[in-house]
């Protein structure tokens, strides 16, 4: 890559390699930094160490917040049992309505999954009964205990693990009308208000108080578990960890304060909030399920005695979901007369089939999201018209996925044209309002989020189903399982979708990897855009596609190389990129130029970067929660969905903010909660965006956070200029050469392969 610098002082014109990879996830699928995204602490499947609440920008637990305001109270450790949850407010969480598909042949994986609604009023029967903790799994029964003997019988090498589904219904069981089922964190938009009583915060004010919780956590407490709050945490106190940046041992000190020493360690409510805690750390990195094995380690890392049975308890209290993975699921469904041995003979040649945990809601979209593209493919129109492949290959089908970079997302775009002008409904959406911007007013975008709420896009019919015959979907990587369900569920009978995206950069903020799925799943037309992006920066990110960081003649200065040496440097160094540098030699001016880097902690993160870039541009008190009158901010719209605004002004009502939606207000509850500032962000904070000029700032300690796919896309949202300030040396092209995204365990291939295999083979 060659260093064409664009000034002579802040670039020495050498060579240098600009930035491996992801870390593992614990045992259980969420490694988390208590700092909440230092550089080395980003993952490709969350924003940063803290998931999916840094990929939307918000503050982390125990982190000043913009106003500069210490960490807040109740982050000592477990077992002092004087301090409650420390955390403040956060966006990560929610999802959206999950609905029951019953189309077509059901899979086991269904039927495990109905199996287990079945159960629900008995768990119902169970917690209002509930007088104790369970001691070491002597209470369970039912299909807990049946659990925990499977768990020990599959890893005690006498079982396959498919038996434990041998019994389960072969339809699926309709949803109790009295379930209750776990409170969910919504995904409510952050401009809007409370809607919680005055007197349900007070109630939920006077309990944290009671257990020394700080009294900043009573609006996300009423937020996440209702109106009945108060009296549903003096019940179960570790229904606190629900409360996204809550750690367990701030629930445990919480519940000691609470119920007294009676509580310990196997109290079946704390087994049952951790089970449910682990499975969404899992999901901020991506999971929509775990193995049990994987589950019991986090445990066994938090100090319950008896894992298996806790994750017996969480079943049967309904916090978890037992799910099989499609492993073996053939062999285990072959016929009697194909295995004449006998059933322990039979026994021994089956494969293992993984026992998996999962939360209701992100089982429910994956089952609900598979029945909705099967029923795409199944009604979609068989139509042919001529014209380039994409073309070809929508107007035979209800489903097809297209893959390409910047420049293929024309390939789309102009479907939806032709489509127009052959008398159909059709309509592009997009991820960010960014894209919207890019596509131009020629375009029609809508973010798909609009689109949902109605905001934009064509209403719906009599039915209740968007006014549509054909969506491209772009960006359809960042596309999360919730939101794809959401979409999906919309779409009336003989829709046709096309879902577009660039298969190499990171995935969704949320749980899933539906683009992926898709493609790996095999079920529908897919069309790969032989259009490459344009120019140097094209074709350095192209080489980054296939693991190769190229050296790229750049005579335009497209590309600039900065070597730095300590932190304190790099962040000089971007100051002086971003003021002076890059509008003189580019033209590019600073309001148009976005710093990048992997995390918001450590002495080059977004927190150390847009205060020194603060001062420089926009000095000032930070009279309104730490902002002032033009700033740069990036809100948080939701989990992975970030908008770049500047302030206009404050008023007693919020902080009124200037983005490329327009105008927007966010009330003062919200501006801790929702707003950072936003000269520097995150990579995953800017996904689906792009700016004219980019600088990737990469400190030494940012390495451990480097991947092939972070690189990628920190490199491709650079229009016309790319400036990185690199200080991790050769851990760059590692990164790009080796360091592959993290693997996300999901569902949704398994129930799509299911749902549309040919009558023969199902």
């Amino acid at each position: 890559m060659t260093a064409s610098t664009p000034h002579s002082a802040d670039a020495s014109g050498a060579d240098g390699d600009p930035p491996p990879g992801d870390p593992a996830p614990d045992a259980a699928g969420a490694v988390a930094e208590e700092d909440g995204g230092g550089p080395g602490s980003g993952s490709a499947a969350s924003a940063d160490a803290t998931g999916a609440a840094e990929a939307a920008g918000a503050p982390e637990a125990g982190a000043p917040g913009p106003d500069g305001a210490g960490d807040t109270p109740g982050s000592g450790a477990a077992g002092t049992g004087s301090e409650g949850p420390g955390a403040g407010p956060d966006p990560a969480g929610g999802g959206t309505e999950d609905t029951e598909g019953t189309e077509g042949t059901g899979s086991e994986a269904q039927a495990e999954l109905a199996a287990q609604r079945a159960l629900r009023e008995r768990i119902a029967r169970r917690k209002a009964e509930r007088g104790g903790p369970v001691e070491s799994g002597a209470k369970l029964s039912g299909q807990a205990a049946d659990l925990l003997a499977a768990v020990r019988a599959v890893e005690g090498g006498t079982s396959s693990g498919s038996d434990f589904f041998d019994d389960a219904p072969a339809t699926a069981a309709p949803r109790p009308a009295a379930e209750a089922p776990r409170p969910a964190v919504p995904r409510a938009a952050p401009a809007a208000p409370s809607r919680t009583p005055p007197e349900a915060l007070e109630a939920v004010r006077a309990l944290l108080a009671r257990g020394g919780a700080p009294e900043s956590l009573a609006g996300p407490v009423a937020e996440t578990l209702g109106e009945g709050a108060a009296g549903l945490l003096a019940e179960d106190p570790w229904l606190v960890l629900s409360v996204p940046g809550v750690r367990p041992e701030q629930a445990d000190a919480f519940a000691r304060a609470l119920l007294g020493p009676g509580c310990g360690p196997e109290d079946e409510r704390r087994a049952a909030a951790l089970v449910a805690w682990l499975l969404e750390r899992a999901a901020a990195h991506g999971h929509t399920v775990q193995e049990v094995s994987a589950v019991r380690t986090g445990l066994a890392g938090l100090g319950v005695p008896d894992e298996d049975a806790a994750v017996a308890a969480a079943v049967e209290a309904g916090a978890a979901l037992v799910l099989q993975d499609g492993t073996g699921a053939d062999a285990a469904e072959e016929p009697e007369e194909a295995h004449p041995a006998a059933p322990e003979d039979r026994q021994e040649d089956r494969p293992p089939v993984p026992v998996l945990l999962g939360l209701d809601r992100y089982a429910m979209a994956e089952e609900s999201l598979a029945d909705g593209l099967a029923r795409l493919v199944r009604t979609g129109p068989r139509d042919t018209w001529e014209g380039p492949d994409l073309v070809r290959a929508v107007a035979g089908g209800g489903l097809v996925v297209h893959t390409g970079g910047e420049a293929a997302r024309a390939e789309p775009v102009s479907l939806v044209a032709g489509a127009r002008e052959r008398g159909l409904r059709a309509l592009v959406a997009v991820h960010s309002r960014s894209g919207c911007r890019r596509l131009g007013p020629q375009g029609g975008a809508v973010t798909v989020a609009d689109l949902l709420s109605g905001a934009a896009g064509p209403g719906r019919d009599e039915d209740g189903a968007l006014a549509l015959d054909l969506l491209a979907v772009l960006d359809a990587p960042l596309l999360d399982v919730e939101s794809a369900a959401a979409l999906v569920e919309a779409l009336p009978d003989g829709c046709r979708l096309v879902l577009s995206g660039d298969p190499h950069v990171l995935g969704a903020a949320g749980a899933g990897r539906v683009f992926a799925d898709l493609l790996a799943a095999g079920v529908c037309p897919r069309v790969d855009s032989r259009l490459p992006d344009p120019g140097p920066l094209g074709e350095l990110v192209s080489g980054i596609g296939i693991g190769e960081l190229n050296q790229v003649d750049a005579p335009g200065k497209e590309i600039a190389v900065v070597p730095v040496r300590e932190a304190a440097e790099a962040v000089h160094r971007t100051v002086q990129l971003v003021g002076d540098s890059v509008p003189r030699a580019i033209g590019v001016p600073a309001d148009r130029t976005q710093v990048l880097t992997v995390g918001h902690g450590g002495p080059a993160g977004t927190r150390a970067l847009n205060t020194a870039l603060k001062q420089h541009f926009n000095p000032g008190p930070g009279r309104f929660g730490g902002f002032d009158p033009g700033d740069r901010v990036a809100l948080a719209e939701a989990p992975g969905r970030t908008v770049a605004a500047t302030v206009v002004s404050a008023s007693p009502e919020g902080l009124r903010l200037d983005g490329e939606g327009g105008a927007v207000t966010v009330p003062r509850d919200r501006v801790a909660s929702v707003l950072r500032h936003g000269w520097a962000m995150t990579v995953h904070q800017a996904a689906g965006m792009r700016w004219p000029a980019v600088v990737v700032v990469l400190p030494g300690d940012a390495a451990a956070g480097l991947s092939r796919p972070w690189v990628y896309t920190a490199f491709g949202r650079a229009e016309r200029h790319l400036s990185v300030v690199q200080g991790v040396d050769r851990a760059l092209p590692g990164a790009v050469a080796e360091v592959a995204a993290e693997a996300r365990r999901t569902r949704l291939g398994v129930l799509l392969r299911g749902l549309l295999a040919e009558p023969s083979a199902s």
